[in-house]
């Protein structure tokens, strides 16, 4: 199981998992509690219900680099071109935007 922390604007906003059902996306209750709580997109709007699809959600998949910058991203960390989750993981800890991802290690939650 591939998981990891979103941030948004530097703050713990939920988590997302990728596992043999597919992906799911839930905020951190934490965070819905904040009075300046955002949406990390117009597609996953707050609420505590966590979110579930068969394919990475568009808007993460969005966060992908493009071109030639994924090409040199796959061939340094060996990454499979079809393992989106990896990619992911590897290119989009500093992202431009409000949103970034970390990897969650194993001992973490």
């Amino acid at each position: 199981m591939k998981r990891a922390k979103v941030y948004m604007h530097d703050t713990y906003a939920g988590k997302l998992t990728e596992n043999e059902n597919g992906y799911h996306f839930q905020y951190e209750e934490s965070y819905l509690r904040q009075t300046d709580a955002e949406a990390i997109s117009l597609t996953l709007p707050l609420t505590k219900e966590p979110y579930e699809s068969k394919i990475l959600f568009p808007f993460f998949d969005g966060l992908i680099p493009e071109g030639w910058l994924l090409d040199i991203a796959q061939k340094n960390w060996k990454l499979d071109p079809r393992d989106r989750m990896s990619i992911l993981l590897k290119t989009c800890q500093d992202c431009i935007g409000a949103v970034s991802i970390k990897e969650l290690e194993e001992n973490e939650e």
